[in-house]
């Protein structure tokens, strides 16, 4: 079953990716993320003090255990990792049309299977490699559509920060799996735990890049920055129950949680009215078709 729960997370995701882009829309970055943090926090929150006073049995979904110091740190380590993919694309987000946000961020998977062969030894046979190969071959294709837009994708630098965000992203995929499997850590601690330490680790970027140029850079609450916070918990309670299967892979469950990329898309045109998607549309059908065939090869 591990499979229906990666697609209920692309699902969630790709709504995800359009909150981001509508909230971040003649917004400031850091405060965005910080208020969407502290929403996951205050959500989460409560089911963290009613586990520990005994209201909530440990046999419930939302009961949050207490982990080891050890634990914790691996956690600390994980919401930095996570912290840092979002800020490189928030940024890039936020300048960039989300339909091209969106192709880029579909080639997570194909970083994802790479570093699994080099940390975790998985092997991809012939199958896979012509994957990989149509998915580079179409994201190629896809940079020169961008020319077109006027977005040259060697020099500008919030391609380069989604670029970035994408490739930390994937080696957070490839912890998740150790947090899970070898240290053993519950999906409901690692949400919670790891939700605080990323509200904790923004405060002080806050002030440090973003205070002094804050009348530059000027916030505005929108409700759809909350909306980031709840559904993001939604999205990753799905996938940390997939990647906790033992019969799961983390090379399949990063590529079918990129088909968010579709819903995302397929948004950007109703709701931003963005251009050039029919040219911008195939190009990510052929990165998900390279994907798909990675899919298939395992």
């Amino acid at each position: 079953m591990w499979y229906y729960f990666a697609l209920a997370s692309a699902l969630c995701l790709g709504f995800y990716d359009v909150l981001r882009k509508y909230s971040l829309k003649e917004n400031a970055v850091l405060p965005v993320l910080l208020c969407s943090t502290l929403t996951s926090s205050i959500v989460l929150l409560p089911l963290l003090i009613l586990s520990t006073m005994g209201h909530i049995s440990s046999d419930s979904f939302m009961y949050v255990p207490l982990i080891t110091p050890r634990q914790h740190l691996v956690l600390v380590i994980k919401a930095s990792i996570v912290l840092t993919s979002w800020i490189f694309v928030y940024y890039g987000m936020k300048h960039l049309p989300l339909s091209i946000v969106s192709p880029i961020r579909a080639t997570a998977p194909v970083w994802t299977l790479i570093g699994a062969m080099t940390i975790f030894a998985e092997r991809p046979n012939y199958i896979q490699w012509i994957g990989l190969i149509v998915a580079f071959l179409f994201f190629f294709l896809f940079s020169v559509a961008g020319k077109r837009e006027g977005i040259n994708f060697k020099a500008n630098k919030w391609v380069w920060c989604v670029v970035i965000g994408t490739l930390v992203g994937a080696c957070s995929a490839l912890f998740d799996k150790f947090v899970v499997r070898y240290e053993n850590i519950d999906k409901m601690a690692i949400l919670t735990y790891y939700s605080f330490y990323q509200f904790l680790i923004n405060i002080p970027l806050l002030f440090i890049i973003w205070w002094p140029n804050h009348k530059k850079e000027p916030f505005k609450w929108k409700w759809s920055i909350a909306g980031i916070g709840v559904i993001i918990i939604v999205a990753d309670w799905f996938y940390y129950i997939a990647i906790n299967d033992p019969e799961s892979l983390i090379s399949l469950i990063s590529p079918i949680r990129r088909c968010n990329s579709i819903v995302a898309f397929t948004l950007a045109y109703f709701i931003f009215k963005e251009r050039n998607m029919l040219r911008k549309g195939l190009c990510l059908l052929g990165i998900l078709a390279g994907i798909a065939i990675i899919v298939y090869g395992s």
